[in-house]
């Protein structure tokens, strides 16, 4: 694209809403990177071809990312079906998203991205255009070529799929100092402590993508949970007596999450709290594919 170009300077504005919005839709950043780039051709495309008057280029462009994504999420979910063991989002350091990507961090944390999984992909462009990009139902419903009536019909479904209706308690991240206390339990191989922190019926999901040795199922129960925990302490300090296991805290999607250093790989886990305010859901991403973004440029 030239500089000259509607098509280009309208890219330029728009290019970090639109990576916001496809990042939603995936969660995948490489991905949406992908479908960003592809939408900046679509326009030039458009552009050059003039067969139609264009009479907002932001809101063409949020067109192309939407059905681009919807494309690229419907050929994901069939590659996903032979990934090795529970495919979770790939965390991404808030500080590498653009600032329009994370205005309204609706729909950025890593518990409602792996939620919104079991969203058909119209559903998904729907529930993330309404709720982290404040799109009324007309406009989305000419994106998605439906009436508004079956928008309107795809958002209250999807949203009391995703607890974030007015009706149900939306998932809450854990704050630092419930992560300090994890972290150093941990550390400390203190498994105990660590089923103190868990509700009864916790839930942990594991990704290590067939790379890195991982539950291949989701763990159930505070004591399975545990004992998965005092898996790795043990497999760390048989991998290095001296420093078995570090930790830390990292800012991605949003949220403070966990960052695990143990048998010469790391893991980034988020933290769900239940309304009893200890924890009820750990997501543990140890792919080293997916762990590319999780830290601040």
């Amino acid at each position: 694209m030239t500089a000259s170009s509607p098509a280009a300077q309208a890219w330029e504005r728009e290019r970090g809403r639109l990576l916001g919005i496809a990042y939603r839709m995936l969660g995948d950043l490489g991905h949406a990177e992908d479908v960003v780039s592809e939408v900046a051709i679509d326009a030039l495309r458009e552009e050059r071809a003039g067969t139609r008057e264009v009479r907002s280029w932001p809101a063409l462009l949020t067109t192309m990312c939407v059905r681009r994504s919807i494309d690229r999420l419907r050929a994901e979910i069939a590659v996903r079906e032979d990934y090795v063991g529970h495919w979770l989002p790939e965390p991404v350091a808030t500080g590498r998203l653009p600032e329009d990507a994370i205005a309204d961090r609706e729909l950025l944390s890593h518990a409602l991205l792996h939620l919104a999984e079991q969203l058909a992909p119209e559903a998904r462009a729907a529930v993330v255009l309404h709720r982290a990009f404040g799109m009324p139902t007309r406009e989305i419903a000419e994106i998605l070529e439906k009436s508004p009536a079956a928008v309107r019909q795809l958002l209250s479904r999807a949203e009391r799929r995703l607890r974030i209706d007015a009706t149900s308690t939306p998932p809450r991240s854990a704050d630092r100092e419930a992560l300090a206390r994890l972290v150093a339990a941990i550390e400390e191989g203190e498994i105990d402590a660590v089923v103190t922190l868990l509700e009864d019926d916790a839930i942990l999901w594991a990704d290590g993508g067939g790379r890195v040795r991982s539950a291949l199922n989701p763990v159930f129960g505070a004591e399975k949970v545990a004992r998965f925990l005092r898996g790795i302490v043990e497999r760390a300090r048989a991998h290095d007596a001296v420093h078995p296991l570090r930790g830390g805290l990292v800012e991605v999607n949003g949220e403070t999450a966990l960052l695990l250093h143990y048998s010469g790989h790391d893991a980034v886990v988020t933290i769900e709290l239940g309304d009893s305010g200890r924890i009820r859901a750990l997501r543990q991403v140890a792919n080293p594919e997916k762990l590319r973004h999780a830290r601040a440029a």
